[in-house]
């Protein structure tokens, strides 16, 4: 079960859902199908990630994303999706690498329990 989020922490999620892109599972798996081409960023706890994560997601933690991103991702043109436990981590983590310039940053609304519960294929 999700846990419950503290009534701040919703207000800020929610202000920065109002400056990010976001899109659905259901439009993810599209863009896949489709062809299109993005980095898919797993931005969970590392123990998150090595418990499953979605096939071909790289792991970028949401504590050391944006120390990280210009050594992993120097374009800031690359299309990036970024997904957390739920969408509420990964909307943040758009925000600031948004506030970094990086222009095609996407955060998957859902996220990993939403995948997982929608019986999608998860890697080990």
């Amino acid at each position: 079960m999700a846990k419950a989020h503290g009534a701040k922490f919703t207000e800020i999620v929610d202000r920065a859902r109002g400056e990010i892109r976001e899109c659905t599972i259901e439009e993810m798996l599209t863009r896949r199908a489709a062809g299109d081409v993005f980095l898919l960023l797993d931005v969970r706890e590392e123990s998150e990630y090595a418990a499953g994560r979605i096939p071909g997601a790289r792991h970028l933690g949401k504590g050391v994303i944006e120390r990280d991103i210009e050594e992993v991702v120097p374009d800031p043109a690359t299309p990036l999706v970024l997904y957390c436990g739920g969408g509420y981590r990964s909307a943040l983590a758009a925000q600031n690498l948004q506030l970094m310039g990086y222009t095609s940053v996407i955060s998957m609304d859902g996220g990993f329990r939403g995948w997982k519960d929608r019986g999608l294929e998860v890697e080990l």
